[in-house]
């Protein structure tokens, strides 16, 4: 019999290289706790079950977010097509039905004939099979407790948080209005519900923020929060000042409010959560606020005063190794040949991130079982840039990192226009990851790799 190769996780990261390895011939047996044992976060059993946000980021091909969503389909990524398939409108994000995309994602894994999905807690990472871990933010305390023995260092905390989703039914289209950015998208009516303030709302519901009670922390969780940039609680953003939203995820850049005529002085947007357009998320607004005052402050929204709000905002902790001091930039565990780590536990951030990472790891433990070299992601790839950056920075100073134009390598030529220099990184990128598959002559990159039809659920 040959030797089965073992998975832990079924989020973005797990699912994605579970398909991976599946294809290349191996045989998978993927472990999620879930339902068995349930996070706190997840609402479903579903794989691939997004907790967060219902955005993959930017798609326009020369954001960071758009870089690497092109690399993972130029790689074939099975969770992409997915996601494609789960679109709603997003303007230029794209973002998904959630439940749509986790069913789609779970009816490949489940009926994949090379993988074999066990619904069971593992408590240690296995020592005489080829693995990938890809846990996740909320790996469970014992097997949390194994890698350590394991990597004999200490892990990072920091905290994520969640938004709120608002039935779109009860939002009062009389105060709030379509819209998106500088009109971007195809939608002429605007994919995103945005909710303006004056400048005496706002600051009324800045106080209310600043003074807010805040949920207390589970017993596990209750050390010094170390939030993570991306992800901090609007509450939090709120202490930092006054006019830190109305820069920050409450700006009101390229927006015309249609009842006054004029640009608001802040603004709330919403994005379409579902394919039925009956659920939206509330963008950038993670938090942790108690729930009765959650409801509250919320409704100081113009637009949002008799919301119905189908989940409120919550905060849970995120645990993820120090990368640079345990991997290399193919996601491998350095002192264990056939270990390899990807996801949010390696300190990637983002979706199309995780799932990236996931389908290194696989490809490149593929490629070592089969006696191959490992691949690595040119340096001018997003994908590349993103995993040498975790890999690579000082150990002490290690914090997660999401794509960005920021990581990747200067230009060769400088390029004073914004717009031209980021559509250079772009085709860059694009050129980079094909003439680096074109070198593996191997062809044991993409070519085995056949993606799916959509399953009708």
């Amino acid at each position: 019999m040959p030797q089965h190769v073992i998975v832990i996780g079924g989020g973005l990261a797990g699912s994605e290289a579970a398909w991976q390895l599946a294809e290349r011939g191996h045989q998978v047996r993927l472990f999620e706790m879930r339902p068995v044992k349930t996070t706190g976060a997840h609402v479903s059993h579903q794989l691939a079950e997004l907790v967060c946000s219902n955005s993959l980021g930017s798609k326009l091909p020369d954001r960071a977010a758009g870089i690497l969503q092109n690399e993972v389909r130029m790689l074939g990524s099975l969770l992409m097509r997915c996601a494609e398939y789960a679109a709603v409108p997003a303007g230029g994000a794209l973002a998904v039905d959630r439940a749509r995309f986790a069913e789609q994602v779970t009816s490949h894994i489940n009926r994949h004939p090379n993988i074999e999905v066990l619904r069971e807690e593992l408590r240690e990472v296995p020592r005489s099979q080829p693995a990938i871990v890809a846990t996740g933010p909320l790996t469970s305390p014992a097997l949390a407790e194994d890698i350590g023995r394991l990597a004999g260092v200490d892990y990072l905390y920091f905290y994520d948080a969640i938004s709120p989703i608002v039935r779109a039914s009860s939002i009062d289209m009389k105060r709030a209005f379509r819209a998106n950015r500088y009109g971007r998208g195809q939608n002429e009516a605007g994919d995103y519900i945005n909710c303006p303030m004056e400048r005496d709302e706002y600051y009324q519901f800045v106080r209310a923020l600043q003074t807010a009670e805040t949920i207390e922390l589970r017993d596990f969780e209750r050390e010094d929060p170390n939030f993570f940039e991306g992800c901090i609680p609007i509450e939090q953003l709120a202490k930092r000042g006054d006019d830190t939203l109305a820069f920050g995820p409450m700006r009101p850049v390229g927006l015309t409010n249609p009842h006054t005529g004029r640009r608001p002085y802040a603004v709330v947007q919403l994005r379409q959560d579902d394919l039925a357009g009956s659920l939206y998320n509330i963008v950038g607004f993670q938090t942790n606020i108690r729930w009765p005052a959650q409801k509250e402050i919320l409704r100081l929204i113009p637009g949002l005063g008799d919301a119905e709000f189908i989940r409120l905002g919550q905060m849970h902790r995120n645990t993820f190794v120090n990368a640079p001091a345990l991997l290399d930039s193919t996601m491998r565990f350095r002192q264990r040949e056939q270990l390899y780590f990807a996801g949010q536990i390696t300190g990637v951030e983002g979706y199309v991130g995780n799932i990236a990472t996931g389908l290194l790891a696989a490809l490149n433990l593929s490629r070592q079982l089969k006696g191959l070299r490992a691949w690595v992601p040119p340096a001018e790839t997003m994908l590349g840039a993103l995993c040498y950056y975790v890999t690579h920075t000082e150990p002490k100073h290690f914090q997660p990192m999401k794509a960005n134009m920021g990581i990747l390598p200067p230009l060769e030529t400088r390029i004073k226009d914004k717009a031209a220099r980021k559509k250079a990184y772009a085709a860059r990128a694009a050129d980079s990851l094909m003439a680096s598959l074109s070198e593996m002559q191997d062809g044991m990159i993409m070519t085995q790799v056949n993606l799916p039809e959509r399953v009708t659920i």
